[in-house]
């Protein structure tokens, strides 16, 4: 069973900044892109960045110029770090490997992102 397992999230105070890790088994990592999601309350979960193999990157518009996703495919890990965080920004945050023509997708539990004054 595949397991991704986040973490890194806590409370911040708006402007600061958090970095995320998600961690997979180093046998699908290295061959899958990742995308990190986020979940906010009583609203549906929304990509907020991805990266493929090939370390080419998206992003939501709202997270553009304050989120980077990288990875280090030694550690099979995905990183999330997040600047100038908004309250907007609160949510539960989440590790996805997406659907391909011959595999499911797989997710995370989740890590909690809180920005609050």
């Amino acid at each position: 069973q595949v397991q991704l397992v986040e973490s890194g999230g806590g409370l911040v105070q708006p402007g600061g900044s958090l970095r995320l890790s998600c961690a997979a088994p180093g046998s699908i990592f290295s061959k899958n892109d990742m995308r990190w999601y986020r979940q906010a309350p009583a609203k549906q979960r929304e990509f907020v960045a991805g990266i493929s193999t090939g370390g080419r990157t998206a992003y939501e518009a709202s997270v553009k110029g304050r989120f980077t996703i990288s990875r280090d495919n030694a550690k099979n890990t995905v990183y999330l770090q997040m600047n100038s965080l908004k309250l907007e920004d609160t949510a539960v945050y989440y590790c996805n490997i997406p659907r391909t023509l011959f595999t499911r997708d797989y997710w995370g539990n989740g890590t909690q992102v809180t920005v609050s004054s």
